[in-house]
């Protein structure tokens, strides 16, 4: 299935003490930039998270943010009540040797900034604990690309909307293909009469086909044709077909230009601007193409 390349998902997994969050979010990029942003406790775990991610993204510039919330009443922060008690008294016996008044304001957060007041234990990542993380940048990561089905499913029928446009201007062209060669040679005919001078009638009939001829636009029609169904083809058999369809899309453009440069009739190149009009917006969208 086409996916997009803007995408999110958010997931969110509960342990006896904390909550673990992850949301990513993406957009179109021509590689994959793959930004992710960890609480500290979990930078061990970065290459795990990067390798889950890169192969359920492929391509796009995605941001990966993981959050705790902690749910415990306890803290990992302890003070030591004796220490500052001892602390605080020198700081009292101090002012008031000195006769300054004591301001508790500003003394209580000077001594809790004291070595050894406040100590605080190193928290460790359980196993129960990365298995949770993980679990969450798994389901993150499944409404991620559920979100991209979603958003690719949007594109690819309004690409081959377009694409329908396209074929349906080119078949509006040919009812003035035969219009256009008679209006060239009744054109080359006027002249030659006002010039009053005698030619070679088989020689002018000859050097008038080599001319149409040129302005001929059947191979550019059937070249579009082709296009157009190969890209439908692509675009419902193939997943990750963001860069396939926009080289298809390059040859169709090269052959509506060539068709536009051959036209030489006005009701035609208005076809014709109508198609580079429709192609313009398929090549802008199949950017956001995974």
């Amino acid at each position: 299935m086409i996916k997009s390349m803007t995408g999110f998902g958010k997931s969110e997994v509960s342990l006896p003490t904390k909550k673990i969050t992850v949301e990513i979010r993406s957009l179109n990029s021509k590689q994959l930039d793959l930004s992710v942003k960890l609480p500290g406790i979990y930078r061990a775990y970065e290459f795990d998270i990067r390798s889950m991610a890169a192969a359920g993204i492929v391509r796009g510039k995605a941001d990966i943010s993981v959050s705790i919330e902690t749910t415990a009443t306890q803290t990992s922060a302890t003070v030591n009540k004796d220490i500052f008690r001892e602390y605080l008294r020198q700081v009292n016996d101090a002012l008031a040797y000195s006769g300054v008044d004591a301001d508790y304001d500003a003394i209580i957060p000077a001594v809790l900034r004291m070595p050894e007041v406040v100590s605080t234990q190193v928290e460790s990542v359980s196993e129960q604990e990365h298995a949770a993380l993980m679990q969450a940048v798994g389901e993150a990561l499944e409404h991620f690309n559920s979100f991209r089905e979603q958003e690719g499913a949007t594109l690819i029928a309004d690409l081959l909307r377009r694409v329908d446009n396209i074929e349906e201007y080119k078949q509006q062209v040919e009812p003035y293909e035969k219009e256009r060669c008679e209006t060239i040679k009744n054109r080359i005919r006027e002249n030659l009469a006002q010039l009053k001078i005698d030619v070679d009638t088989n020689r002018l009939e000859q050097e008038m086909i080599f001319y149409i001829e040129k302005l001929d636009i059947t191979e550019e029609k059937v070249r579009l044709t082709n296009h157009c169904r190969y890209f439908r083809e692509v675009a419902a058999a193939e997943e990750a077909a963001g860069r396939k369809l926009g080289f298809i899309a390059q040859e169709m453009g090269r052959e509506i230009n060539t068709l536009g440069s051959k036209s030489n009739q006005a009701d035609m190149q208005i076809l014709v601007v109508k198609m580079k009009d429709e192609l313009e917006k398929i090549k802008e969208q199949v950017l956001n193409i995974l």
